[in-house]
């Protein structure tokens, strides 16, 4: 529990201080070590307000990290139901 809060305030800070990769990075890999994790959404939903404009690429929408993170983070749980080595990992 302690562990999922740090990740999320180190997430935060790079949401506001690091450039847009690093953070769809440390969201991706919070999405795969931690079950549902949805501090992820949060910090790109604040990424996305904070610095987000339109993009011509995506229909003209102002939240496109939330967007790919919406999709990641629904790719990844469906994957997790589906792997053995997550489920074999979990009833440990």
């Amino acid at each position: 529990m302690v562990l999922r809060i740090c990740v999320a305030l180190i997430l935060l800070l790079s949401v506001l201080f690091m450039p847009f990769w690093v953070s769809l990075l440390l969201a991706f890999v919070g999405m795969i070590f931690f079950s549902f994790f949805v501090e992820a959404l949060v910090a790109l939903l604040i990424s996305d307000l904070l610095f987000g404009v339109k993009e011509v690429r995506f229909f003209n929408i102002y939240f496109v990290s939330l967007l790919i993170a919406v999709v990641m983070l629904t790719i990844i749980e469906i994957f997790k139901t589906k792997s053995s080595f997550y489920n074999s990992k979990l009833s440990k």
